[in-house]
Order: C-alpha cells, then structure tokens, then sequence
C-alpha cells in the first residue's frame, strides 16, 4: 500500500515537472504599467456595477478608454496578465501594488467626500439662521416693532 501511494505521488510530481514556462510577450506591458491599468480596470467594474444602465444608454464602453488611455490594446493586456499569472511572486506583488493604490484613492475620496459634507452642513445651518432672522424680522414688522439689523 505505501509502495502505491509513494508511485502515485512520484509521477503525479514527474507529470508536473515538464509544464512549460510561459514566453515572455515582445510587447509585455511593464509591471507599473500593468498596476495602472488593473487598477483603472477595477475601478470601471466597480463603476459598472453601479451605473450599467447608464453606461449602456450613453454607449459608453469605459474597458476600450481604458485601453487606448494607456496605449495597449485587449490581446496585449490578456498576453501580459497570462504571463504574470504564470510567475506567481509577481503577480503576487502587481496585485498587493494594485490593492495598495485602491486603499490610497479611497481614502483620498473619503476625506473629500467628508470635506464636502461638513461644507454643506455649514451652508445649511447659515441658511437656517437666515431664515430665522428673515422670519423674526417678519414677526417684528408685523407687530409694528422696527427690524433688527
């Protein structure tokens, strides 16, 4: 019985020791580059996610922009991913690249997104004691009082 399982485990690992290494592409995109487009490509399925409908009606097809903004075509990017899957370590490191610039432009955004609430509260609450004055001073008039100014 152990002599099988030693035979079976001797050539399942023979059998795995002739897998081809992948050719490196002539046009391999570089390994910024790459983090660059996987980043913007995350970003465009996370905004498909939420605006397909809007996207489509519009005939907006965001994966080509992303394409021709950084100069590479769909052959090309498929080519170098395949060829960056098949070295595991950097792969590895592309993608914690690309997981690093997600987390900086989230928080980037927040912070905005927080910036612009606080302003909005404060247009708000100036906008109430607008209002307030404007609705005293109506008061007062009404009474025959003088405004305050």
């Amino acid at each position: 019985m152990k002599n099988l399982i030693f035979i079976c485990l001797t050539l399942l690992l023979a059998s795995c020791y002739d897998v081809e290494k992948l050719k490196k592409p002539e046009n391999l995109i570089p390994k910024d580059k790459m983090v660059e487009v996987i980043v913007d490509l995350s970003i465009f399925n996370s905004a498909k996610g939420i605006n397909k409908r809007t996207l489509e009606i519009k005939g907006v097809n965001l994966e080509q922009n992303i394409y021709k903004k950084h100069n590479i075509d769909s052959l090309q990017f498929v080519n170098s991913n395949n060829y960056y899957a098949h070295n595991v370590n950097e792969y590895e490191a592309i993608y914690n690249q690309v997981k690093d610039s997600l987390t900086l432009l989230k928080n980037k955004y927040t912070q905005i997104d927080n910036k612009q609430k606080k302003l909005k509260r404060k247009k708000d609450s100036i906008k109430q004691a607008e209002v307030a004055e404007m609705k005293d001073s109506i008061y007062r008039i009404k009474r025959g009082m003088k405004p305050i100014k």
